[in-house]
């Protein structure tokens, strides 16, 4: 256990935060937790022209409302800020000129249009044009141009900074790097061209600022999507070009489609109707309002348990985990390789039995800030409410739905009485066995519950009623409704009294 352990989540603020964004989070905080370390929120604005104010918010909003709460960031900063990278534009500038000073990076003059021609040329002659060791000699750059003609050029702002991939004079074709997850993988330097690390606006691009920023902020771990695996051995070669340490990198699968085949996307929560934001996201250039997992009802820990178990196991059969328990079992060894797809029913699983979980306590708390107090009386006993709160959360995928459930079976007047099911089942028959176990019950001193389920059977057996028309008759004149929770616990929350009385009246309406 070390307070030297640091991960962070660096979100670019183009867009909201996606589910699977709030995985990456999430497995950083997870780690950082088991192991004692620190986890750090670092926002990666330095594309200012697709920079959206409020991304930024929904990132923030989107990790409180999930409990992933961060030890340093923007709001609650520690002795390695600033959070945001486009406040840390002077620091970038310093470690670019390193590079330049020691041949690993050089100013590339070459225009838009001029490559743009280039690749056109190369894609008539079947070949792919790559800004790499093979021409970068001849093509526009410090390295081909005389020190006064790069001077000027400079001067003029009109360049970007490009790193040295492969210096055929120094390295290795073949390169080694490892990943917890992936294990080593082997690169061709030869076939990765030269990419733009720094801006002529003195901003520099994601694959420098953030091997900067991690330096700097002591990452010990690189924790992000399967997306920067590419990208790992220009990484690599960055810091062995600045001499430092590197971190452990772990690259984590997609997150697929329902349909399992290719990364899950906002148009998927639109053409299938699934929310793939934690908060809700109102996009003001589409018009559009994308429902996220708060806005449908799910709770915190339902949906972290959800996405964590996408990609990763335990080792055995448990699935349903509170955000603590995660904190002191999770660890990257168990995560898979290969993406996983979003099943939008196992979320709701997930979230059932986490309602499941929520204390009666609260659950009773939830109910009498929401149903009128005259029927709570009627489970005013703890042994009453602790009956109904167990009942109703079997029914239940969202907290929200306890109030119709517990309404449906305390409230008399909720609903109105199903005439679908009277004028298919209903027949007399029915109603005499429902008189014969009322007499019954009235007739009776200190009736059990379960006595009377037995009555009730035998007088259906007695009638040839089958047991589910019979069964759902009498759920019909407790409750209005042929469908819902055992009647017998129904009549034993109710009560005899107050269950007789319904059954009359209803009986009454139903032969109205």
């Amino acid at each position: 256990m070390s307070n030297n352990i640091r991960l962070r989540f660096a979100p670019s603020p183009t867009g909201p935060l996606h589910i699977g964004g709030l995985r990456t989070a999430l497995y950083n905080y997870l780690i950082t937790r088991k192991l004692g370390g620190k986890f750090i929120l670092r926002i990666e604005d330095t594309d200012l022209n697709r920079l959206d104010e409020k991304a930024i918010k929904h990132i923030e909003d989107s990790l409180n409302w999930c409990g992933i709460i961060p030890d340093e960031s923007p709001k609650s900063p520690g002795k390695f800020g600033p959070y945001f990278q486009s406040k840390r534009k002077d620091l970038y500038k310093k470690y670019i000129e390193k590079l330049i000073k020691n041949g690993s990076a050089y100013y590339a003059f070459d225009k838009k249009d001029e490559l743009s021609e280039l690749r056109k040329k190369n894609e008539k002659e079947g070949k792919t044009f790559i800004y790499n060791w093979l021409n970068r000699d001849k093509l526009k750059n410090s390295l081909s141009l005389n020190h006064d003609e790069s001077k000027n050029l400079i001067h003029k702002d009109e360049y970007v900074i490009r790193f040295k991939t492969y210096d055929p004079l120094k390295d290795n074709d073949e390169y080694y790097i490892e990943d917890i997850i992936r294990g080593e993988v082997k690169i061709n330097l030869k076939n990765l061209d030269d990419k733009i690390i720094y801006k002529s606006d003195g901003m520099p691009t994601y694959h420098l600022a953030n091997i900067v920023d991690d330096h700097l902020m002591k990452i010990t771990h690189v924790v992000r999507g399967e997306e920067w695996l590419p990208s790992l051995a220009l990484h690599f070669k960055i810091y062995e070009a600045f001499g430092w340490e590197k971190p452990f990198f772990a690259h984590l699968p997609l997150i697929l489609k329902p349909s399992g085949q290719g990364k899950l996307s906002k148009r998927d929560g639109q053409k299938f109707g699934i929310p793939v934001y934690p908060i809700e996201w109102n996009d003001s250039k589409e018009k559009i309002k994308y429902l996220g997992f708060k806005e449908m009802g799910f709770e915190p820990e339902a949906i972290l348990n959800f996405i964590c178990m996408i990609g990763w196991n335990p080792g055995d059969e448990k699935e349903v985990f509170s955000l603590k328990e995660l904190e002191t079992i999770f660890s990257l060894d168990k995560i898979n390789k290969s993406g996983a797809k979003f099943d939008f029913e196992k979320a709701k699983w997930f979230n059932h039995e986490h309602v499941k979980k929520i204390s009666d306590e609260s659950t009773l708390k939830f109910m009498n800030e929401n149903i009128d107090k005259n029927f709570l009386k009627i489970v005013s006993k703890k042994s009453k409410s602790k009956k109904l709160i167990e009942l109703i959360k079997e029914r239940v995928t969202f907290k929200k739905e306890l109030i119709k459930e517990a309404r449906n079976i305390l409230d008399p007047n909720h609903r109105d009485l199903d005439q679908n099911f009277i004028k298919k089942k209903w027949n007399e028959k029915i109603y005499n066995s429902i008189i014969e176990i009322i007499k019954l019950i009235k007739n009776s001193k200190n009736i059990s519950i379960k006595e009377i389920k037995k009555s009730y059977l035998d007088i259906l057996n007695k009638n040839e009623i089958k047991v589910g028309d019979g069964m759902q008759s009498l759920r019909l004149c407790l409750i209005k409704n042929p469908t819902g929770p055992d009647i017998f616990e129904i009549i034993e929350i109710l009560g005899l009294k107050e269950s007789i009385n319904r059954i009359h009246k209803n009986l009454i309406d139903i032969n109205d």
